[in-house]
């Protein structure tokens, strides 16, 4: 799955793309813990519940995936595992961050290929200055972080997205998805979490709109769900999952009732059948509100991950107590290409170093953190 971070008032966000490996093969000691158990998504049979999350890394120089990336992807690539690529823009506006891949053109298309093989086989930045999109005009108040780390004082004010270019969009998710199917991608993750467009639609603390894209919970939501059916329609749900996060309050963009809203979007993309939905956990002071998802848990129909913060043991409890099927992991996934077989023995994890989260090196803090021995 594509996924661009840091929630700001801004174009629309990319897909998150799936890349599973289907050949299920246990890990060390996997069979004693729940975390690392075998589950079948859908039609891929996966032989642990560590999911790489989706990542903005900033390596993609003018849009476009690079070679480099088929050894990130490659390193933490394990067998049976299931890997949700980094946010990847829809259109040339769909640009949160500098050097972020794309999938709407045929080079992208073509430049992803190598990188989905190599997985397989181990089984505001704006064109032309135009203003970003959004449901709103209201700019952000509060000063945001950007992708290199640094304080961005004002972002520029959004342009309100008119009623009658919905449809464009829509159109855009829709091309995009039949690009990732050709470029070698199981499957679609739909983008609707963290401050972007389709939250900045369905969060009533953005959303100030008076035609049939706001108001009421189903208007808020129409958008997204006009993109899920037609991701759906175009791929099949047996490839679509959504991400979702109600209760986060990134770049402003939060709901009054998040708990409602998560109750409504699951219940809502039931109707189409999709394969997983990936939910944020929230926090409160560093501590887990866990229990807060479980109406969500019980309402999908699917596949349902959780991601937010989980370490080892997290991950253990949540599975084992049916708190969720998949755990996504980001900063720890980063830092520990071989993630899963660290969990498998409990070895000592690698420091991570959030200075490299966001550059443009090929190398450093990307593909240069060591294995085991």
């Amino acid at each position: 799955m594509v996924e661009t971070s840091y929630g700001q008032l801004q174009s629309f966000p990319p897909y998150q793309f799936i890349i599973p490996l289907t050949n299920q093969q246990d890990l060390m000691a996997g069979d004693l813990i729940p975390l690392l158990t075998p589950y079948k998504m859908g039609k891929f049979n996966l032989a642990h519940r560590v999911v790489l999350a989706p990542l903005t890394r900033q390596r993609s120089y003018k849009n476009v995936p690079q070679p480099h990336a088929v050894l990130y992807y490659s390193q933490r690539a394990s067998k049976g595992g299931l890997l949700i690529s980094e946010a990847t823009g829809v259109s040339e506006t769909a640009q949160g961050f500098p050097n972020t891949p794309g999938i709407w053109t045929k080079e992208q298309v073509e430049a992803w290929k190598p990188i989905v093989d190599v997985v397989h086989a181990k089984g505001v930045y704006q064109p032309n200055g135009q203003a970003p999109i959004s449901s709103t005009d209201k700019p952000l108040l509060t000063p945001q972080i950007g992708g290199d780390g640094v304080v961005i004082p004002q972002f520029p004010p959004p342009r309100r997205l008119r009623t009658q270019e919905i449809p464009n969009i829509v159109n855009d998710f829709r091309l995009a998805a039949r690009n990732v199917i050709e470029a070698g991608f199981d499957g679609v993750e739909i983008h609707g979490a963290h401050g972007y467009l389709l939250e900045q639609f369905m969060k009533d603390q953005v959303n100030d709109r008076t035609d049939e894209y706001g108001g009421s919970l189903e208007n808020r939501c129409r958008f997204t769900l006009e993109i899920v059916e037609a991701v759906t329609n175009e791929i099949g749900a047996e490839r679509v999952g959504i991400k979702l996060s109600p209760f986060s309050k990134f770049g402003e963009c939060e709901d009054s009732n998040p708990q409602e809203l998560g109750l409504y979007m699951v219940n809502a993309v039931n109707k189409y059948g999709i394969l997983y939905c990936q939910m944020v956990e929230p926090r409160l002071e560093s501590e887990f509100l866990s229990h807060s998802l479980m109406p969500m848990r019980k309402a999908f129909n699917g596949t349902f991950m959780v991601t937010g913060g989980y370490g080892r043991q997290d991950g253990i409890n949540a599975i084992a107590e049916n708190r969720a099927d998949l755990i996504a992991y980001g900063r720890y996934f980063i830092s520990n290409p071989d993630l899963p077989k660290r969990f498998a023995l409990n070895a000592p994890l690698n420091k991570y170093y959030r200075e490299t989260f966001y550059s443009s090196d090929p190398v450093v803090g990307y593909t240069d953190y060591p294995f085991l021995e």
